[in-house]
């Protein structure tokens, strides 16, 4: 994203930003998503065993053991992507949750087994328990046992903005999605109905980054090459709090997934966290810390293999997001490296050092361990997130890699490259198992549907196409775009697909382009009820899933 880019048209007066009383932060009790802690020795797992032999090592529970005098377990919640169950407890008269992450479950785990041992490991799970959690488990098994075959069909397209679309995003449910655009507004839609919801209005240049802090999905962030990111309400459309100290365009963010803090990440080369609550910056992540240089680097070499840089990025930060637990923050440089934040002090914890040109991602798996990040020099690079080290390096690719993921249980990596070809790694070997070929153009969007076994890709030769994730197989090639698409996902139960284009990310504004929102067929006659999708642009388009073809509304 070339600096000093601006909005084309005039100049208008700024507008005061609506100030509204921002309601108190979530409960703690919702939050689901905490970084799992090491594996418990046997005598930590039980008081009355001596010795245990695990036989399933991919259990992971939070906090596991600590205090269960203490705790009361006030009810239990099913995680389906990535498997999982949810335990709300109470301790010292609050509420508070931990997650036991069943990641590697399959329909033919033991349940019986698996139950002793999550029991022997979470003395909050009781005897008294047992039969609920192995129904719990039971249900995970026959959700993964469902393989999805659908069919996606269009089912809507939007016209959203007079100027190009610059990015989307959904809320969790995908029952409302917003856009932003060369015109300097955000706008939040209806999903269902396609009905514009708010037009958020405020900024005085492009709005580039946004966001909506998912799972809660009260509060939209917006970023602009204004220099400003500001925080909004989903319900009332009005403004809590105007974010002012970047001095360049803020091209990415995230909010945190305990719904407190917003980072941004900017042009100036700084990344900034914000407090949602009092609309303060909390701090600037540009400290002195410690940097990890490979043999291939081109840094100087130094005493033990580290060096020391006074500042976090020497160029623009383009990449950025949090882990599962809200812990640490990551972000990806124009200046070929990555930083690993501690977002509790905004201290640097490691940079990592390999690749030879700019980052294009960053990215944490669900359960923190590993980090991806992608980058032009046509090579993807995974990390150990504890010491920073890189663990493998994958290649193959002819062109920039524009976008890489993990897929919800961290199992598969994908890749998505200007060469127009993508390809799906596994995180365990580091080796390539599908190759996904047929796109006529550079393809700059990847993503994994929430049960792994699917892809959807987004292509400059104006198509999306979803792919066999274990094959390569093309099954659909969903077409409609004017453009070329640069956004496209699949709602969290992957049963709708967004898809984006028209240009507003790579150049000049020019012509307004549609939206489209795709989903799944559910009755031939009559729209289907209230689809979810996860992400969406100009051109979107909602396809239905059925067993016969059928375009059930497009908006020209």
């Amino acid at each position: 994203m070339p600096a000093g880019v601006g909005c084309a048209g005039t100049t208008r007066r700024r507008q005061p930003c609506a100030r509204s009383r921002l309601p108190p932060p979530p409960p703690k009790s919702t939050l689901a998503a905490l970084r799992p802690l090491p594996r418990p020795q046997p005598a930590e797992a039980s008081a009355h065993a001596h010795t245990l032999v695990w036989r399933f090592p991919w259990l992971r529970i939070r906090q596991p053991g600590s205090g269960s005098r203490t705790m009361k377990l006030r009810s239990l919640l099913l995680r389906y992507y990535p498997p999982g169950i949810l335990l709300e407890y109470e301790k010292s008269g609050e509420l508070k949750t931990k997650s036991i992450d069943l990641l590697d479950l399959s329909p033919g785990t033991d349940v019986n087994a698996l139950v002793e041992e999550i029991q022997l490991a979470e003395p909050l799970i009781t005897a008294s328990r047992t039969d609920q959690v192995k129904l719990l488990i039971q249900r995970l098994q026959y959700k993964l046992g469902q393989h999805s075959s659908h069919k996606f069909y269009l089912f809507k397209v939007l016209r959203a903005h007079i100027l190009p679309l610059t990015n989307v995003a959904l809320n969790k449910s995908g029952s409302c999605f917003i856009t932003g655009s060369y015109d300097r507004t955000c706008k939040l839609w209806d999903t269902a109905s396609g009905e514009e919801l708010h037009t958020l209005e405020g900024h005085r240049n492009v709005v580039y980054a946004i966001a909506f802090n998912n799972p809660y999905g009260d509060k939209i962030a917006t970023g602009s090459f204004d220099k400003t990111c500001k925080l909004w309400s989903v319900e009332t459309g009005k403004c809590y709090h105007t974010f002012r100290g970047h001095t360049a365009e803020i091209v990415c963010l995230s909010f945190n997934p305990q719904s407190t803090l917003v980072a941004t990440g900017s042009m100036d080369t700084k990344a900034k966290l914000w407090d949602i609550q009092n609309g303060e910056e909390v701090c600037t992540l540009a400290v002195r810390g410690r940097v990890r240089r490979r043999a291939s680097s081109a840094w100087p070499r130094t005493t033990l293999g580290l060096c020391f840089l006074p500042y976090g990025h020497s160029a623009e930060i383009i990449s950025l997001s949090f882990d599962t637990s809200g812990n640490r923050i990551i972000t990806g440089s124009f200046d070929s490296t990555v930083a690993l934040w501690d977002a509790a002090t905004g201290r640097k914890v490691d940079t990592l050092i390999g690749h030879c040109a700019e980052i294009s991602s960053a990215s944490f798996n669900w359960d923190c361990s590993l980090m991806l990040t992608s980058s032009m020099d046509k090579t993807c690079m995974l990390w150990d997130a504890t010491n920073g080290k890189c663990v493998a390096t994958l290649t193959g690719h002819d062109d920039e890699i524009l976008d890489s993921c993990f897929d919800y249980t961290g199992k598969l990596i994908a890749t998505a490259s200007a060469d127009g070809t993508a390809r799906v790694f596994s995180a365990a070997t580091r080796k390539c198992i599908a190759k996904l070929e047929g796109h006529e153009g550079e393809i700059s969007k990847i993503c994994f549907n929430p049960q792994g076994n699917r892809l959807l890709t987004g292509s400059a030769d104006k198509t999306a196409r979803l792919w066999d994730a274990q094959t390569g197989q093309c099954l659909q090639v969903l077409e409609g775009h004017t453009d070329e698409i640069f956004s496209c996902a699949f709602n969290y139960k992957g049963d709708i697909i967004i898809t984006g284009g028209g240009g507003g990310r790579r150049r000049a504004p020019g012509f307004p382009m549609p939206i489209g929102i795709r989903v799944p067929k559910r009755n031939t006659h009559r729209h289907p009820p209230s689809p979810f999708p996860d992400s969406l642009t100009h051109h979107a388009a909602i396809r239905e899933v059925g067993d016969s073809q059928l375009m059930l509304s497009v908006c020209r």
